[in-house]
């Protein structure tokens, strides 16, 4: 992980975009009167994308089964077309 300022990478743009897709290395870009944003590679931001949206699949399936084992749940047949 880099840390550098806004002006820095504006200079250097393409080397900083290259450590990120080339080095799979995160760029974390400080800015002095706004937040902070982050330089990543394409694939690492789906592959954290894909993380949430897992994370949020096994977050909904823990409350079903804290429904089911609560006494929550419902029996029935299986509807078929």
């Amino acid at each position: 992980m880099v840390a550098v300022n806004y002006t820095t990478v504006r200079n250097n743009l393409k080397e900083f975009c290259d450590m990120a897709t080339e080095d799979n290395e995160t760029v974390i870009v400080t800015r002095k009167a706004n937040k902070n944003v982050v330089i990543v590679s394409l694939e690492r931001f789906d592959f954290m994308e894909k993380a949430i949206r897992n994370s949020e699949y096994l977050a909904k399936l823990d409350r079903s089964f804290d429904q089911l084992y609560a006494g929550k749940g419902h029996e029935h047949e299986l509807i078929e077309d």
